[in-house]
């Protein structure tokens, strides 16, 4: 398995793209949120990805930095269905709110020849706090973080002889997670901005936390490996050296900090 950063940053960002990623397994491939717009379809390209090949998505929530390339993969979608270039079918999970705003999106803004195939060959799928799937051909549980913002969903695949690959939404880790992020082999969580620069960024305020915050949270999990992202991108140029520095004096595991279309064997 591997996983490839379409977007590391969040909501703001003009350097690099919002926080979105793929995760493959030989021929079979998760997409993970979109990103804010088509900016999606260009770091698939980039990322020498067809788009064609993401039958599996996952949505973890309804802010516009995450969901909106979302509403582009369904219009190609349904759009090349609808021209006889899309064969077999597609699945996209999410909470209900998710769901069932992709669904009032398609059918405001697409015609009903495309939103046909909605339901028939890609399908919207609801899932709840707990509830196991079969993702990519691994047992995977979908959890709610309890966010206090929007509601949102993380994510714990089996990556097979118990080892675990767990993804955190774009929120500080909750207590509620702890079955699923503890001893995880691969821990993905987000880092909004250094600790000393939290006067600057005030994570604390949006709800976000720092590669320090993170960091510690991980060692104290017992977590093997940590991806940082979601990140401010005012430090772009030195966000890996400095981000790594920052949380190396925490956890003592492999740490990365990966650049936009960056990708990490699992």
């Amino acid at each position: 398995m591997d996983i490839t950063m379409l977007g590391t940053g969040n909501a703001m960002v003009t350097e690099c793209y919002n926080t979105c990623f793929v995760l493959r397994d030989g021929d079979r491939h998760l997409l993970v949120d979109g990103g804010g717009g088509n900016t999606l379809l260009a770091q698939l390209k980039h990322a020498e990805f067809d788009w064609m090949d993401m039958r599996e998505i996952f949505v973890t929530h309804k802010h516009v930095d995450h969901i909106m390339g979302i509403v582009w993969m369904i219009r190609m979608i349904c759009q090349h269905m609808k021209q006889g270039q899309y064969e077999g079918e597609a699945t996209i999970y999410g909470h209900e709110e998710v769901i069932r705003i992709l669904e009032e999106m398609a059918e405001m803004l697409y015609p009903k020849k495309q939103t046909c195939y909605i339901g028939d060959r890609l399908h919207l799928v609801v899932v709840e706090d707990g509830e196991e799937r079969t993702v990519m051909g691994h047992k995977t549980t979908f959890f709610d973080i309890q966010s206090t913002k929007a509601k949102q969903f993380g994510f714990c695949m089996d990556m097979g002889n118990g080892e675990k690959f767990t993804c955190c939404g774009d929120e500080p880790y909750n207590e509620c997670e702890k079955k699923y992020a503890e001893n995880s082999k691969w821990l993905l969580h987000e880092a909004f901005c250094l600790f000393d620069q939290a006067d600057r960024f005030h994570p604390y305020e949006k709800h976000h936390s720092t590669a320090k915050d993170a960091s510690e949270l991980a060692e104290q999990l017992g977590v093997q490996n940590l991806i940082l992202y979601h990140t401010e991108d005012k430090n772009i140029a030195r966000r890996k050296e400095l981000y790594t520095e920052e949380g190396k004096k925490y956890f003592h595991g492999n740490l990365f900090v990966p650049e936009d279309l960056e990708r990490i064997q699992l």
